[in-house]
């Protein structure tokens, strides 16, 4: 279980108390999260979820609670930050930065179909169009250079083969950093994968875990979101998926012709981040009772957008 700091029903008392929601029914850690520890809150006046962030500094914990207010405002369904009745967002608990927040409704799919994906374009478009003009500064501590100082040495532990492809994309983005870079930006979700989308039939109800929001390119979001919730089972992109989630975000935000220049050496950038993130947890947690995602998905899925047969629809 992902559940990197335990706390005890005494704990959860104390630090639950200040915010008036009743006694405490209930707790379970949540086994899913692969970062930060999340319980699940049953409270006398509601569900919510409660996360001790594990990993970045606590001075940017602000933007995460600033960013979710600005969503929450333009009715997004995201997991705002509630106040305890002294007005505190931000808390601590055994020494990590606590945060509580509503529980969503709905659940995660496993199987996306093209409605699924028009809901997940749709919603991020929203997302980007509600922070491009007034975008929040955060650069992510995942980015092009994070890329480009952890994949060299990394590379010593792969086979021939996954050595010489990965070092065929970071030459790629050496090469397109500067393009990327002055693509048109917004605030991002980062990570938004098919676990961090919560469903009732094909509606979609929420989107949490904002621990990877950052300010940068929007087609970078994209690309992360179209890798996984339009990729078959053998990391391929299917097509109908693809232009279901990319039709609903340009009717929302049209792509630039930079943009679709852009979109193959992106898909691939999006492989990039979350192969060598992987590596680094599956190195940094062996034989610990952590969820740790296959590496392997995303160095096949990165060989595999060696070529891209869905281009990017653009306004001229």
């Amino acid at each position: 279980m992902s559940v990197f700091t335990p706390l005890t029903r005494s704990e959860l008392e104390a630090f639950l108390a200040p915010y008036g929601l009743g006694r405490l029914l209930d707790f379970q850690g949540i086994a899913a999260g692969s970062e930060n520890t999340n319980y699940f809150i049953s409270l006398e006046q509601g569900e919510f979820v409660l996360t001790l962030v594990e990993r970045g500094p606590i001075s940017e914990m602000p933007f995460f609670i600033e960013l979710l207010d600005v969503l929450h405002d333009a009715d997004l369904p995201v997991p705002y930050a509630l106040r305890t009745q002294d007005g505190q967002a931000l808390r601590e608990l055994k020494g990590k930065p606590a945060l509580l927040q509503p529980r969503l409704a709905g659940k995660h799919i496993r199987e996306a179909n093209a409605q699924h994906c028009a809901q997940v374009g749709d919603l991020l478009g929203h997302l980007h169009t509600a922070t491009r003009h007034n975008v929040l500064v955060r650069k992510t501590d995942r980015g092009l250079d994070w890329m480009l100082a952890e994949g060299p040495a990394l590379m010593a532990d792969l086979s021939p083969d996954s050595a010489q492809l990965l070092q065929k994309a970071l030459s790629e983005i050496t090469e397109r950093k500067a393009q990327i870079l002055a693509l048109p930006q917004a605030n991002l979700h980062g990570d938004l994968f098919r676990d961090n989308a919560m469903f009732e039939g094909t509606h979609l109800t929420g989107l949490i875990d904002f621990y990877n929001a950052c300010s940068g390119p929007m087609l970078y979001d994209v690309a992360i979101a179209l890798n996984d919730w339009c990729a078959d089972e053998d990391g391929k992109i299917d097509g109908p998926r693809a232009r279901a989630l990319l039709g609903a975000y340009a009717a929302l935000r049209p792509f630039t012709a930079s943009e679709a220049e852009l979109w193959p050496t992106m898909l691939r950038v999006a492989c990039v981040r979350f192969w060598l993130s992987r590596l680094i947890a599956a190195h940094s947690f062996a034989g610990q009772d952590v969820l740790i995602h296959d590496p392997g998905e995303f160095e096949k899925r990165l060989a595999l957008r060696q070529t891209v047969t869905v281009q990017l629809p653009f306004a001229l």
